[in-house]
């Protein structure tokens, strides 16, 4: 299976629509942000009743969206790192622990994660949370090509 990463942060909404999701013929957006309702969330800020990110995914994508919260850090963990409490290392390590305490590779349908994109916020992915659930459901589901756009 095919998976792609992607943070929306330092995109504008014709790259990360147009030219970053458009060409990856995935299915659908997993959101594993804690808030994805945020206002510093911008065009990919979206809305209990389906707001306007849903949509333009739909209409420009043809693609679905999810909000997976297992994927998500929790609440504290997510505070520590940002309030500069713990760094990346820690953070990860954390992260990892919590996905496995979760079961996350137990508990997910694999046909909801299958050509799809995780979504956060973090522009790279080299220090952010969606590499490492991509990473971790590659070491535990093991055929995952993971594409960070």
């Amino acid at each position: 299976m095919r998976l792609y990463t992607i943070g929306f942060t330092k995109k504008s909404a014709r790259e990360f629509f147009d030219e970053l999701l458009g060409s990856t013929g995935a299915r659908r957006v997993v959101d594993i942000r804690l808030k994805p309702s945020s206002q510093l969330a911008g065009f990919a800020k979206v809305s209990k009743s389906g707001g306007d990110f849903e949509y333009l995914l739909d209409r420009l994508c043809q693609m679905e969206y999810v909000h997976v919260t297992e994927l998500a850090p929790s609440a504290e963990l997510f505070k520590s790192v940002r309030g500069g409490d713990i760094g990346w290392d820690e953070y990860a390590e954390r992260y990892v622990a919590l996905l496995a305490e979760r079961r996350v590779e137990a508990t997910l349908d694999p046909a909801i994660i299958a050509d799809s994109v995780l979504l956060c916020s973090e522009d790279a992915p080299a220090r952010c949370h969606r590499r490492l659930a991509a990473e971790y459901l590659q070491r535990h589901w093991g055929d995952v090509e993971i594409v960070h756009l």
